[in-house]
Parts: C-alpha cells; sequence; structure tokens
C-alpha cells in the first residue's frame, strides 16, 4: 500500500530559513517579484537568487517551473528550490505546482515558504498526488513518497481547514491507484471485496454479494463472465448515507474484472500482463466511496462493483452461448473478451432495482477502440442525459481530467442485432466504443438519467502524467467527488 506523504501548514518566519534542513523552497513571480521569504534566502546565499534571476535561463521561465540550487551556501538545507508562480494562481496552476516540487524533492522532507499565496491548500494537494509510489512488491524498495511537507503559509489554520477535504480526496485517488496496481494473484476477486469490507471503519455500509445470491439474482451475465475461474464471483455494493433519509442515491457502477485474458477467445500473449488494471472501473467506484467517506459528502451515493476473472477453461462461456440477463433479456456471446458489457449489465439493472437511483453513472476499462479514438488523454463519457453530462464534463473539466462526450443513436444499436438471442455481446469493429454503449443503455431504464465513462485509455498510462508516475493515475475519484459537491450534496 503507498503511504500518504503527511503534509501540515504551518506559521514559520523567514527568519527560520537559516535553521531549515532538507529542502526549501521560495517562490518568485515570472517578472522576478521575490515576497519576504525569497528576499531572506536571497540574502542568506549572497545573492544567488538574484543572480537566477538575471540569467538567461529565468527569461524563458514559465510558472510552475523549478530552478533548484543543490547545498546552497549560507544555508543547512540540501537543496534550495525557486519556484516561479504568480501573485495569484488559479486551481489547477497551483496543483501542478505541487506535483513539480513532489518530483523535484522525492523521498525527502520539504518546507514550503508559501507566503500568501492564495491557493496553498491547492498546492498541497498536487504535492499528495504526486507523491505516490507503487513498490509494495519490491524487497529492496526505495521509499516513494516523501518525509513531511510543512507548508509555511500566513493564514496556516485556514489553509488547513481548505486542505482537509482535499486530503480526502487524495486519499481515494491513492487507494485507486493501489488497486489498480496490484498484481491480480494479489488482488483476487475475495481480496478485492475484503478491501471494500475494510472501509466499514470509516462510515460506509459494506454488502458482499457471493455466487449463490447472484444466481438467485438472476445475474447469469456477470456469472458466465467468471465461471471459468476458480476465484468466485462476488458484487460489493456500498452506501455511504451523508444526505437527506429520503433522498434518492446517485449510484457508482464499476467493473472490476481483475484479471483478462480474453476468455476462449484468448487475447494475444504480448502486453496481456496489462489486464491486471481491467477492473479500473472498479477501482475508481471504490476510491471515489472512500474520498466521500473520508470527507463525510453530505449527499447518499452507492456504489457498487462486479468482481470477476475472466479465464479459459472447460467450464468457461464459449463464443456462441447465449446467456440470460437480470433483465431477462438474452445474449448471444460473439466475443468472450467482450465480457465487461456482460458484466456491468447485471450491476446496472440490480442497481436501478434495489436503490431507484438519482441518476447513475458506470466507469470500465471497457474497449480498445475508446484508446484509439481518444488516446490517453481523455476518456469516452456516453450519457442520455445533457443535465447530467454537462454536470459531469465541468466537474472533469475543473479537476483537470480529460473526458471528451462520445455520440449514442439507433443506426449503432442496430449492429447488435443477433440472429437467435435478443441481442449480441458485440457490434463489429467500427465504433466499437459506441457500440459496447449501446449495449449497457439496454439496461437503462426509461427516464433514467445515466452517463458511461469508457476508461480505457485513461486507467493506466506508460508514462509520467501532471499528477502521477507512470502506471494507475486514480482518473475519476476528483471528478466524480466534484460531481457529487456541485450536484448532489445537501445544502
Amino acid at each position: 500500500m503507498s503511504r500518504l506523504t503527511p503534509i501540515r501548514f504551518d506559521a514559520y518566519e523567514p527568519k527560520d530559513l537559516a535553521e531549515m534542513s532538507g529542502h526549501v523552497v521560495v517562490l518568485v513571480t515570472p517578472d522576478g517579484g521575490m515576497d519576504q521569504a525569497t528576499r531572506s534566502a536571497n540574502r542568506l546565499t549572497k545573492g544567488a537568487i538574484a543572480r537566477l534571476l538575471d540569467s538567461e535561463a529565468f527569461k524563458t521561465a514559465k510558472p510552475g517551473q523549478v530552478f533548484t540550487l543543490a547545498w546552497p551556501a549560507g544555508l543547512i538545507a540540501e537543496a534550495l528550490h525557486v519556484m516561479v508562480l504568480p501573485k495569484r494562481v488559479d486551481q489547477t496552476e497551483a496543483r501542478k505546482a505541487g506535483a513539480e516540487l513532489a518530483k523535484k524533492a522525492a523521498g525527502k522532507a520539504m518546507t514550503v515558504m508559501a507566503g500568501n499565496l492564495n491557493r496553498a491548500a491547492d498546492l498541497a494537494m498536487g504535492i499528495a498526488l504526486r507523491a505516490y509510489g507503487f513498490d509494495a512488491h519490491k524487497t529492496a524498495a526505495e521509499d516513494s513518497g516523501m518525509g513531511e511537507v510543512v507548508i509555511a503559509h500566513k493564514k496556516a489554520e485556514e489553509a488547513t481547514a481548505e486542505f482537509a477535504p482535499l486530503l480526502a480526496v487524495a486519499e481515494g485517488v491513492h487507494m485507486t491507484r493501489d488497486l489498480i496496481n496490484e498484481p491480480a494473484n494479489v488482488l483476487t476477486t475475495s481480496e478485492f471485496a475484503a478491501r471494500i469490507e475494510g472501509m466499514r471503519d470509516i462510515g460506509l455500509e459494506v454488502e458482499i454479494l457471493d455466487e449463490a445470491e447472484l444466481e438467485k439474482l438472476g445475474m447469469h451475465c456477470l456469472l458466465s463472465v467468471g465461471q471459468g475461474s476458480d476465484s468466485p464471483s462476488k458484487v460489493a455494493v456500498m452506501q455511504w448515507k451523508g444526505g437527506p433519509k429520503d433522498a434518492a442515491p446517485l449510484a457508482l457502477v464499476g467493473k472490476g474484472v481483475v484479471f483478462d485474458t480474453g476468455g476462449i477467445s484468448l487475447k494475444p500473449a504480448a502486453g496481456m500482463e496489462d489486464m491486471t488494471m481491467d477492473m479500473g472501473g472498479a477501482g475508481v467506484v471504490t476510491g471515489t466511496m472512500k474520498a466521500l467517506a473520508l470527507r463525510k459528502a453530505k449527499a447518499n451515493v452507492v456504489g457498487l462493483v462486479g468482481l470477476v476473472e475472466n479465464m479459459p477453461s472447460g467450464n468457461a462461456t464459449r463464443p456462441g452461448d447465449v446467456v440470460k440477463t437480470m433483465k431477462g433479456d438474452t445474449v448471444e456471446v460473439i466475443n468472450t473478451d467482450a465480457e465487461g458489457r456482460l458484466v456491468l449489465c447485471d450491476v446496472l439493472w440490480y442497481a436501478q432495482e434495489r436503490f431507484k437511483p438519482a441518476g447513475i453513472i458506470d466507469l470500465a476499462t471497457l474497449t480498445g477502440a475508446i484508446i484509439i479514438g481518444l488516446g490517453h488523454e481523455n476518456a469516452g463519457v456516453f450519457s442520455n442525459d445533457d443535465k447530467l453530462c454537462d454536470g459531469f464534463l465541468k466537474a472533469a473539466s475543473a479537476e483537470d481530467e480529460g473526458a471528451w462526450r462520445m455520440p449514442l443513436g439507433k443506426a449503432y444499436d442496430d449492429m447488435l442485432k443477433s440472429r437467435i438471442a435478443d441481442m449480441k455481446n458485440v457490434g463489429g469493429r467500427p465504433a466499437g466504443s459506441i457500440t459496447a454503449a449501446q449495449f449497457l443503455q439496454r439496461f437503462i431504464k426509461d427516464g433514467m438519467p445515466w452517463i458511461h465513462l469508457d476508461i480505457a485509455g485513461v486507467a493506466s498510462v506508460k508514462s509520467d502524467t501532471s499528477y502521477a508516475p507512470k502506471g494507475a493515475t486514480g482518473w475519476g475519484v476528483m471528478a466524480l467527488n466534484r460531481l457529487v459537491q456541485d450536484r448532489f450534496e445537501a445544502e
């Protein structure tokens, strides 16, 4: 498990700079302006910062850029970082600046002389998000987090209060990353369920439905995906009841395929190791529920995740099999590697039948087609409700999480017609991410606001992002938390 970097705000004064160890950060404006702490650091280092500001390198400096003076004379600090920031920054600028500092001071204690910075809490959020590494299975692992981070600020108490809910969200992001990064021999369906059960300690109501209960409910589609595996299929239900007692909840539904071989429609061997992340949707739902509980959100939200493993065996579902959904519709399984929608369709129906939600959002690493269309910058967003969709897109933009709306339509739906069943589970190569969404829409009741998020391109990436090292990103936790905050929290 990752260890969240300890961050606190304090009222250190510039006069304390000479005695600070570890890494120290001071701020300058893009035009070379220095605040009180920076001027003090400049005096102690006998004009080193002023010389930096007069250099050719500084003339092309951009907001968020960091210049590092190692073992600066006049200080006992190991490094003095000079960060370029305007006097007033927006949320994204502050978070990216914090993330840059976390990269510069990886593994070290750090003091940031933030003075009167208007977005100090968001600067701390950027540090918390970026100070992450997954090394639980390395026998000689380096500490991938950081030492204590102190942010010296004129309004330390106010900044502390502003940071508290952000820290809760950061913890949710870290949990999502941990889940997605775990290998499948560790994060089995049972282990995933156990980690969810552990969140009862933070106030979530948790139920784990086993195979016998799923069979009784009629979730034959979900069960068909996992029937070739020795790992038992499960559905985990997490409830957070922070809103009015009679208010319908928002439902979040996640695909939790802990490993996806493709089943009988076996995937190519090259790259199959990445399929440990095919439970990414369930990971985001779980991390979001943790964030909401930790910050005590004033909303009712239920998270449901279908936990299965898609393996080939003598008992596995075959191409050409026909399975029945909880709704009662039949599905001809053309390709067993299009299994995520078979999991989601039953959980979506169950969520609506049991909880009568105010809206429903599902998340899944569903299709490779969405990566072809949108790359690794944006998740695909499909929706039947403009108001809910616009609210989510606004929330995602505010949290700097890429999302792009994709179309739905009857012509795409017609591609799912089956000769022997009510529908096929695939519609062919053209518009693969859209036909997957059209399949899911068949399990959304009339009048139910719904969003489907295809996160195959953003859940785990092979290069660093602004807020995360390569691997799991935690995409979606911040956007969903913001949507709940903006649209569903009681006044």
